[in-house]
């Protein structure tokens, strides 16, 4: 009996469907018609057996293994595979030096790939590095978390990075329909009558993960009794029972993109903004402190003083949170972000701080105007520490005189906008500066 082969329909023998059936050509390759499409780069290149070192991104079951293991039936040369979950730098080294054999031994090349590159430590990485750079191998990386977060700078400047988009149901319902007619490697030896219904529902609930929807077909068909004919029927019952909702892995670059997301929403979509909270706390478990930090940051950063309350609202959700906790408190921060969203908007605080900022680099030292120095002890007038005209002794509660150092005294920092209370403001630096220039 050979590893594909089914010792009754009950018992599979050797590898998961999912393997058996995967893609060994671009023909049989499902989806990433961006990169592998007719005429695309990356298709000439495994054509040609051309393919230089390069970094496969995109999110589970999306076809990266896949695509890897078209390269390696490809190709004319040595390819190498190592996890990096478990591969060591002696590891890496050992297929540097073999690489460096076949290449002057027998002018042989070497395709080292590397799935999961993203749980290679810097250390690890560099060990590639000097063989990537020498043309010693020839470099493919597989990852799921954002490269530019987790693979070393040099590696990722000397790789082709290509990303990998979520598959559709449409492809699962293909690939399960393939395993289901391929009498050699998939389950068409079997007699099985699987409704649309069923496959759809399979599909969906994969959400684009191929692997995901092949194994659920295969578990549906293994546990399914055979009628007396025979036959085996995926009802939609039966496939409601093979897959089931999936968990999500909150890992730090969706993390980070879900929070990227949220913070982006806050300046434009109240439903978005609300979406996104919970998603990420039900859904991928993260902390809501997370997202109440982010508010506040936007409150000052996105609406600032065109509606200072929404601030208060946030802190105050954040105060919630941490009296009563979760899930009370999401109507707390629901409340808080909705006000916020809905809030007028003004970027004036984050501009007057770059401004400032900016104006370190024109002056490197910024010494206090005398009048402005402390006067609050013996001696300061002999020092000239005077001339401070106390602003509520005049009109208004302000007169004009000199407050920023003498090489920026006339620099304007702070904008305020027409929005919200800011209006009022902008009204107020209008009046000052007439004044001003009317003295």
């Amino acid at each position: 009996m050979d590893l594909f082969t089914y010792d009754d329909a009950s018992k599979p023998g050797g590898k998961l469907l999912a393997d058996r059936i995967r893609p060994r050509t671009l023909d049989e390759y499902f989806g990433q018609e961006h990169i592998v499409g007719p005429g695309k780069l990356l298709r000439r290149a495994i054509e040609a057996d051309q393919v230089s070192s390069i970094l496969l991104y995109g999110p589970p079951g999306t076809g990266k293994t896949t695509l890897a293991n078209i390269i390696s039936n490809a190709t004319n040369g040595e390819f190498v595979r190592l996890n990096a979950v478990d591969a060591s730098v002696k590891d890496v080294r050992e297929v540097i030096e073999q690489a460096k054999a076949n290449k002057s031994l027998y002018g042989k090349k070497t395709i080292l790939f590397l799935d999961e590159v993203h749980r290679f430590n810097t250390s690890r990485q560099d060990a590639l590095l000097p063989a990537v750079e020498q043309g010693i191998i020839t470099f493919i990386g597989a990852t799921t978390e954002n490269p530019f977060h987790h693979v070393n700078g040099a590696l990722l400047s000397r790789s082709t990075l290509f990303e990998l988009k979520s598959l559709t149901h449409e492809h699962s319902l293909q690939a399960m329909k393939r395993a289901l007619a391929d009498k050699e490697r998939g389950l068409g030896f079997m007699r099985i009558e699987a409704g649309e219904e069923a496959l759809q529902h399979i599909a969906r609930m994969a959400n684009g993960d191929i692997r995901r929807a092949l194994n659920a077909l295969e578990l549906a068909a293994l546990t399914t009794s055979p009628e007396p004919d025979g036959t085996i029927r995926i009802t939609l019952e039966v496939a409601e029972e093979s897959i089931r909702k999936p968990t999500i892995k909150a890992d730090e670059s969706t993390q980070y993109d879900v929070l990227s997301a949220f913070h982006k929403s806050v300046r434009g979509s109240s439903d978005a903004a609300l979406y996104w909270f919970l998603y990420a706390v039900e859904r991928l478990g993260m902390d809501p402190m997370t997202f109440l930090r982010r508010l506040i940051v936007a409150c000052s950063e996105d609406i600032g003083l065109s509606n200072p309350q929404a601030m208060v609202q946030a802190v105050t959700a954040m105060d919630a949170y941490h009296k009563i906790g979760w899930p009370e408190a999401k109507y707390n921060i629901a409340q808080a972000i909705l006000f916020a969203v809905e809030s007028p908007k003004s970027n004036s605080i984050p501009i007057a701080i770059a401004n400032v900022m900016q104006s370190f680099e024109r002056t490197k030292s910024a010494d206090v105007p005398l009048h402005l120095r402390d006067a609050h002890y013996k001696g300061a007038t002999q020092l000239g520490h005077t001339g401070y005209k106390y602003p509520h002794d005049f009109p208004g509660h302000y007169v004009e005189q000199q407050y920023l150092p003498d090489a920026i005294r006339d620099t304007v920092f702070f904008e305020a906008s027409e929005q919200g209370t800011e209006e009022k403001m902008k009204q107020n630096q209008q009046r000052r500066r007439k004044a001003g220039r009317s003295e």
